[in-house]
């Protein structure tokens, strides 16, 4: 049952960090697979999703991108709203983009799901030559803060699938392990639960009723 269904879960990711870090053209690299070498600052909040399968499960991931807004320091508390993972990205070419992924934590931990998967990410991994944060700092501050890391690079596309799929594969565990409250399960299911209509609607009330 439920097969007619073409996904079982949607995940809102957000990516968060200082402005030309390259968080569009990681976007665009996993949804599309393509880099924009002429990357214009875009303004306002977009988003793409892409479907992808973990442990049988058909998720969509739907990925949020700030598109400049960080530079008027504009983000709104909607666009944290029901997300429940977060890619917070630095520049591995630019220390003071690392500098600010402290502040750009605290904003998130301030308005996201207190359960939020969040992995720190090292872009730009393709310009090591020019490198001035090292991957041992990024990880150390990772690890302190409980999140997960990886360096990756839009250009040539290492290991951006592998950040993604990482992020949701751990969402979908905590969801699957009823980790998260009955409240934050409830902005992950976006589709209907599998199983017999009254079912799923009195989960639903349940899971987002008062109390």
């Amino acid at each position: 049952m439920g097969s007619d269904d073409s996904y079982n879960f949607v995940f809102k990711v957000v990516l968060i960090g200082e402005s030309g870090v390259g968080k569009s053209n990681l976007l665009s690299r996993f949804t599309k697979n393509e880099f924009n070498h002429d990357s214009r600052t875009t303004i306002g909040v977009e988003f793409s999703t892409r479907t992808v399968m973990l442990d049988n499960y058909t998720i969509k991931a739907q990925i949020w991108d700030t598109a400049g807004l960080e530079r008027y320091r504009a983000i709104t508390s909607a666009y944290y709203r029901g997300a429940v993972g977060a890619l917070l990205v630095y520049d591995i070419s630019k220390h003071l983009t690392y500098e600010s992924v402290d502040r750009w934590l605290k904003e998130l931990l301030d308005h996201a799901d207190p359960h939020i998967v969040v992995m720190l990410v090292g872009n730009k991994r393709d310009m090591e030559s020019v490198r001035t944060v090292p991957t041992e700092e990024g990880k150390d501050f990772a690890e302190k803060r409980g999140l997960m890391f990886m360096e990756t690079s839009a250009l040539d596309s290492t290991n951006v699938e592998d950040a993604f799929s990482d992020v949701l594969l751990a969402i979908h565990r905590k969801v699957a392990s009823r980790e998260v409250t009955r409240g934050s399960i409830c902005a992950v299911t976006l589709s209907n639960p599998v199983g017999p209509k009254s079912e799923a609607q009195g989960e639903r009330r349940s899971c987002c009723g008062g109390s």
